[in-house]
């Protein structure tokens, strides 16, 4: 195995879009292919689920591909995250969120490795997140992780939240065709 080129976040910036999703984690500079279909579909249901929710609580926003900024060596998209307002507030005019959103969501595709899916939610949890949920398409299940280690697999029934109590979607929704 060959030696690994880390760069920093300024030089991370300085990469020209190429229509890829990029990330830094922790100092590696990682190219995504896109999404395929299949995985947009989901990525737009939680958004169409989640953020309606969110914005009647006046709790925060929900995104979708948005970029948080978690040290000097990390910056990340998930594909939905929910944030607080507390933090939207403290990122003030940064062009960044600092830290990791409340909940951060990845949806798992044939790019994705276990061992990149756990590097990332170890990062997110390092930096403030209060729960990530894995969206895995091939089996139709979420896997919802909390910050002492702690997981749970959602196969069927309702999706629920402790960051989000209340709110719940049909799994089966989020899977179909």
């Amino acid at each position: 195995m060959g030696a690994r080129t880390l760069v920093t976040f300024e030089q991370f910036e300085q990469f020209h879009d190429d229509g890829m999703k990029h990330e830094l984690i922790e100092g590696e500079h990682i190219a995504w292919p896109p999404a395929k279909l299949r995985h947009l579909e989901i990525q737009d249901r939680l958004v169409e689920s989640l953020r309606p929710w969110v914005k009647a609580r006046r709790l925060g926003k929900v995104h979708s591909e948005a970029g948080f900024k978690l040290s000097a060596r990390s910056w990340i998209q998930p594909d939905v995250s929910f944030v607080r307002n507390a933090q939207i507030e403290a990122t003030g005019k940064s062009d960044y969120y600092q830290g990791a959103p409340a909940i951060a969501i990845e949806i798992a595709s044939e790019s994705n490795t276990a061992s990149q899916l756990d590097q990332k939610m170890k990062l997110y949890f390092a930096h403030g997140a209060e729960e990530v949920w894995h969206v895995f398409p091939r089996t139709k299940s979420i896997r919802v992780h909390a910050p002492d280690g702690t997981s749970r697999t959602v196969a069927s029934g309702d999706l629920r939240s402790a960051v989000l109590p209340g709110w719940a979607i049909a799994v089966d929704s989020l899977f179909e065709a």
